[in-house]
């Protein structure tokens, strides 16, 4: 590949995201066991480019800098970002980073372990952004996160999330409605880190299954006592609710922009509607699990 092909390449490329970059955002956390503040640098992505950005050339960007190729540019390309090779590159003020056919999202996160006062708190750190496709529907995307960086027990895992509510409904969103597991060795012991497995487009308050599993006792037709498992969806309420959830009137100009909202019903999505199923346990009382069947918004 020559260096001539890398060069067109990478302006390309970096045209693509030079708009799309991780910036600090500095957050509170609480305090350490000294009893001193703790401030964590978290990250955020730009979502527009503004004229922050002026012109200047990848050659004479290389040039200038420490490194010494194009090759040792890439390398280094998560703490060093040039600008656009041309004006023709950035972006009117206002305008979209990514285009109108994408956004500028986190490209992977570092999972941090910070000792506080109150305990271990675990604080998620954007890494890098990347302009990332909008989706016409809901979907399961990946979603790398890394755990213990820089440590032996460093591990990358695709946690998965949901994008895609183009489109959708007043209320409704794309949210998580089944979950995965995977285990990750930690110098102490192995943890199980949940993972986003499936999405749909729900409402804000909505129901997901979650399964428990009963020993139940049960007697055949001679009288012989039979044990077996029970499987129950006893349910499980997720979810926001906001105390404007619906959108009376809307702009002409802007569909987006609401004009008037009317009231929610509260903050808090509980439990609406339940079922009962009851059996006998293996102590032999007769035992009655309660399963969520609907959620809704109560304040």
């Amino acid at each position: 590949m020559s260096m001539l092909f890398l060069l067109f390449h990478f302006k390309n490329l970096f045209t693509e995201r030079a708009c799309c970059r991780r910036q600090s955002h500095i957050i509170y956390i609480g305090k350490d066991i000294s009893g001193s503040p703790v401030n964590v640098d978290v990250g955020v992505c730009r979502t527009h480019c503004g004229q922050s950005a002026p012109s200047a050339s990848l050659e004479a960007g290389l040039m200038t800098s420490k490194y010494s190729s194009v090759l040792d540019f890439l390398r280094h390309k998560k703490t060093r970002h040039l600008h656009p090779s041309s004006s023709s590159g950035a972006a009117a003020p206002g305008s979209p980073s990514c285009g109108l056919s994408s956004t500028c999202e986190p490209a992977g996160v570092r999972v941090d372990r910070v000792m506080l006062y109150e305990g271990l708190r675990e604080v998620e750190i954007i890494e890098d952004c990347h302009c990332e496709a909008k989706m016409s529907r809901c979907v399961r995307a990946p979603s790398l996160k890394t755990y213990f960086s820089e440590t032996p027990y460093e591990s990358v895992i695709d946690a998965g999330k949901c994008v895609g509510s183009k489109g959708a409904p007043e209320g409704f969103s794309c949210v998580p409605t089944k979950f995965d597991s995977t285990f990750i060795e930690t110098p102490n012991k192995v943890e199980l880190i949940q993972t986003v497995a499936q999405c749909k487009l729900m409402e804000g308050c909505y129901r997901i299954p979650y399964v428990e599993y009963h020993y139940e006792i049960t007697y055949n037709d001679d009288g012989v006592k039979v044990e077996s498992l029970r499987e129950i969806d006893v349910g499980r309420c997720l979810g926001s609710c906001t105390s404007g959830s619906r959108c009376l009137l809307r702009s002409a100009s802007d569909l987006g922009e609401c004009l008037l909202w009317a009231e929610g019903q509260g903050n808090a999505c509980v439990p609406q509607d339940y079922e009962s199923h009851t059996f006998l346990s293996q102590q032999g009382q007769i035992r009655t699990v309660l399963a969520i069947t609907s959620c809704l918004c109560q304040s």
